[in-house]
């Protein structure tokens, strides 16, 4: 059996089920861990997060036993000791050979394991590019909690159907905070922002960019000129999951290095769709042009400078 730990916010959960959902596709025995999402874990969490896959219509899964998800992460030499124990003499799970933990980009082993406990955020798009479509099935969109704004929403959507669209994710908040700047920041920089624009007014002057982000009070002094920009800043808390509903019905996507914003572009139907992702996703983490095209493929790729890869 494979047991794959459901961990991290909405975009971390949709990648982790997405590998659920290709390794399914393969006929493997595979389950999820949802433990992570215990109180008694959540309480001691510095941004608590709460298991959030059922809001789509289509996520079927299968969820572990503690018998089952013990009988991998206590097995062998590690059977008698307790977490106590580990602590103690400064062990993690990840030292038990029946742990799997990502710690590449891309890891092609996933789909050869066997008897495994799998954790990991898989965001690279070769993991489940090739069942993009099925993926797309399964993440159905609810209503807003709120039939005005579901109309609202709606009539939205059938606007950036008819018209040359572009999706632009700003993602700031945490990503400032100074513990994630050397990490996370300059990377969607204000330069990538332009130079992704202006790929697509150079093709299509009338493009409407939709300005999608948590502070709103940026977007409406960076973004005020009406004719060009919708900042849509009416879906929040457990609604925010329309941004990603809107995302899909633009022509066009561009994505910080955020795996919420990659959602909005994958489950992107259109067959006319051009995205744009940042070509770092995080800055202690190893880049090289041929391999990046090769994990993903279709999207162009753009640095922190606004230059294409």
């Amino acid at each position: 059996m494979l047991i794959i730990q459901i961990a991290g916010g909405l975009g971390n959960q949709m990648q982790q089920y997405a590998v659920y959902t290709k390794l399914r596709e393969m006929r493997k025995d595979v389950k999820l861990d949802l433990s992570w999402f215990d109180p008694q874990v959540q309480k001691n969490m510095l941004a608590p997060r709460e298991f959030e896959l059922p809001i789509f219509g289509g996520t079927d899964y299968e969820e572990c036993s503690a018998y089952e998800r013990d009988a991998l992460l206590k097995q062998g030499a590690f059977s008698a000791l307790t977490g106590k124990v580990l602590k103690k003499l400064g062990l993690r799970d990840e030292a038990n050979p029946k742990v799997f933990s990502e710690k590449e980009m891309y890891h092609p082993e996933v789909f050869e394991l066997e008897d495994k406990y799998i954790k990991g955020y898989f965001a690279c798009q070769k993991y489940y590019g090739d069942i993009m479509d099925k993926l797309q099935e399964k993440f159905i969109f609810p209503e807003h909690s709120d039939p005005d704004l579901h109309a609202r929403n709606m009539a939205l959507a059938e606007r950036m159907e008819r018209e040359p669209s572009v999706s632009v994710h700003i993602r700031r908040g945490d990503y400032l905070d100074p513990s994630n700047v050397a990490i996370l920041g300059n990377i969607a920089t204000e330069e990538y922002y332009q130079g992704a624009m202006d790929y697509f007014t150079v093709k299509e002057p009338d493009t409407h960019f939709y300005i999608f982000t948590s502070d709103h009070e940026y977007a409406r002094e960076k973004f005020s000129d009406e004719s060009r920009y919708t900042i849509v800043d009416w879906n929040n808390g457990k609604n925010s999951v329309q941004d990603l509903m809107l995302m899909s019905h633009c022509k066009g996507n561009i994505c910080a290095n955020s795996t919420f914003s990659f959602w909005g572009a994958r489950l992107n139907k259109r067959p006319d769709k051009t995205v744009i992702r940042t070509y770092k996703m995080r800055n202690n983490q190893p880049v090289n042009p041929e391999i990046m095209h090769d994990y993903w493929k279709g999207w162009i790729l753009m640095d922190e400078k606004g230059s294409i890869i």
